[in-house]
């Protein structure tokens, strides 16, 4: 067996917790956080805004980064992102795994605890990751477990029963988990919130639980639990006390407004209503990064801001049609008159950040996938609508839909003139709740739709299965054999070089069918107060206030 961590490692994130506690000890102080809701002398507060309403609460259900963000501070998997993008324990003390790579043994914390008291045992990761394998919960995420785990994709399609699928707890503080390859960037898809543990108890006798935390309890296991739901308004964590590193967990609340309107909650930041605020409207942060604002803290984010195309509707099942959408778009004016935020613009569906065996990035180890040619655009334009027998103006009806966002209505709006300037066309548009935008592209009912995508763990594969025939998250009508054979070649094969061989043939497959129109490459750009401290931001997840502190001057 392969060991992984020894029993003794108690975890980075412990290590990295301490040490901030003895710093900001030494600095001395106390207080409060933001003023919009008060607090009092004995407890620390944090105000923030987390832009869209949760579909869920409930780990199995849930599909954005708006609700990750939350969860990711109530809930503690086996693993985690540590502050430098590195995966190392958290509800696991260690792993060991097999020689041949198929088997990984958990042992979790003797010290771990979910909220209402009950200890976390290895039969809560079992069930809450075969909760994903039922039909009648229907989770979206299901694929990240079919893909890797043994008898997992039987047992969702009914082929299989569930007691063969290869995730067994073999004690209370024992999980043994079989894969159906090997896959040596599975502990980072362990960290995915697809793969967090849900109380047994609690939700066998209410599957409900997680509706109203008003009203019941929402059971959780992390460094917080989350105690108020006001839909379309509001969400409150409180410090966790059963949580096993709780006495290193210093602020005792945190506040998360749910307002779209990017422009009230920067006015709120400067007005001292809020202590941070992940998201900065883009003329804003122009101007911020202009003067130098200090309290301006960047950051990388694995993933790339694009629209989808349904292969479905006529004429976007035609691949120049397509290529002829995205080559009339001008990013780099795009970018530097209208986004204006300093992010890079795409040159394909992978960007920065991960990291090939050869020390390469993994997007600057490939052409330049996104180009910019009108003529080019107007030529296959006219071809595709004449394969199909159609006339440009049979494009006026479509609609671009995207969620509610000034970004993303700028954008729009530039897509929008493009098109109607070099191809002739007029689109319209339509901006809605972040919830109802998912549900209109799970049932494929849209013809151009945006969709920001952010990697789950740091490998390229991440950005690209969803691709995939059959993925769950493949809501495009695309499909591509080869394209297929690759990736799944890619998740499978010990050959780490080779496999990145076949991920770059998947993405040159990918744009070359022109399945998506990237724009550009995502970058996290968060505001925070200066008394505001501990707060990390790796490459995978939205920053972490997991042992932040606030420290006021008396």
């Amino acid at each position: 067996m392969k060991k992984w961590f020894g029993k003794a490692h108690r975890g980075q994130l412990a290590m990295l917790a301490l040490a901030l506690v003895l710093l900001l000890t030494a600095c001395g102080g106390g207080g409060t956080g933001g003023t919009g809701g008060g607090g009092t002398e004995a407890e620390k507060v944090l105000y923030t805004n987390n832009v869209n309403e949760p579909g869920s609460l409930d780990p199995v259900y849930t599909q954005g980064s708006n609700e990750f963000w939350i969860l990711s501070h109530a809930f503690w998997p086996l693993m985690i992102y540590d502050e430098n993008s590195e995966v190392v324990p958290a509800a696991a003390e260690n792993m060991e795994v097999s020689e041949d790579g198929l088997v990984y043994t958990f042992t979790l914390r003797d010290d771990m605890k979910w909220s209402n008291g009950d200890p976390v045992v290895a039969g809560d990761f079992e069930y809450a990751w075969k909760r994903h394998l039922d039909p009648e919960v229907a989770s979206d995420y299901s694929f990240i477990i079919t893909d890797y785990v043994l008898g997992a994709e039987e047992a969702l399609a009914g082929t299989g029963a569930m007691e063969d699928v290869g995730i067994k707890a073999l004690d209370d503080k024992t999980l043994e988990v079989t894969l159906k390859a090997p896959a040596a960037f599975f502990p980072g898809i362990v960290t995915s919130f697809a793969y967090y543990p849900v109380n047994e108890k609690i939700v066998s006798e209410n599957p409900n639980w997680a509706d109203d935390p008003n009203n019941t309890e929402l059971v959780s296991n992390g460094p917080y639990k989350i105690t108020s739901w006001a839909h379309n308004d509001e969400i409150i964590i409180e410090k966790n006390p059963e949580f096993y590193d709780a006495d290193l967990v210093k602020i005792d609340k945190i506040y998360w407004d749910i307002l779209e309107d990017g422009n009230t909650a920067y006015q709120k930041y400067e007005n001292g209503e809020y202590d941070f605020l992940n998201s900065v409207p883009g003329p804003i942060l122009a101007e911020l990064n202009t003067k130098g604002d200090e309290d301006l803290k960047d950051g990388i984010d694995l993933g790339t801001y694009n629209y989808v195309l349904n292969h479905g509707r006529k004429p976007l099942n035609n691949v120049k049609v397509r290529k002829a959408l995205a080559l009339a778009i001008d990013r780099d004016t795009l970018m530097n008159s209208v986004v204006n935020t300093g992010e890079a613009v795409a040159t394909g569906m992978v960007g920065p950040g991960f990291m090939e065996p050869n020390g390469k990035d993994f997007s600057e180890n490939r052409e330049n996938f996104v180009h910019y040619d009108p003529e080019e655009a107007k030529r296959l334009f006219e071809e595709g609508l004449a394969e199909e027998g159609m006339a440009p103006e049979d494009m006026n009806g479509m609609v671009i839909s995207f969620n509610t966002s000034d970004n993303h209505r700028k954008i729009a709006q530039f897509v929008q003139e493009q098109w109607r300037q070099h191809l002739g066309i007029e689109v319209g548009m339509e901006n809605m709740e972040f919830r109802v935008l998912l549900d209109k592209r799970a049932n494929k009912d849209y013809d151009i739709l945006y969709m920001g995508w952010l990697a789950d763990y740091a490998d390229p594969v991440s950005m690209l299965d969803i691709y995939m025939t059959g993925s769950g998250q493949n809501v495009f009508n695309y499909s591509n054999p080869e394209f297929d054979a690759l990736v799944a070649d890619a998740k499978t094969s010990t050959d780490l070089e080779g496999r990145m061989e076949s991920l770059h043939k998947a993405e040159a497959i990918l744009m070359e069918d022109q399945v998506t129109i990237p724009f550009y490459f995502f970058q996290a750009d968060y505001l925070q107060k200066p008394y505001l401290t501990g707060v990390f931001k790796n490459s995978i997840n939205y920053p972490a206030f997991y042992y932040a502190d606030i420290e006021r001057e008396q």
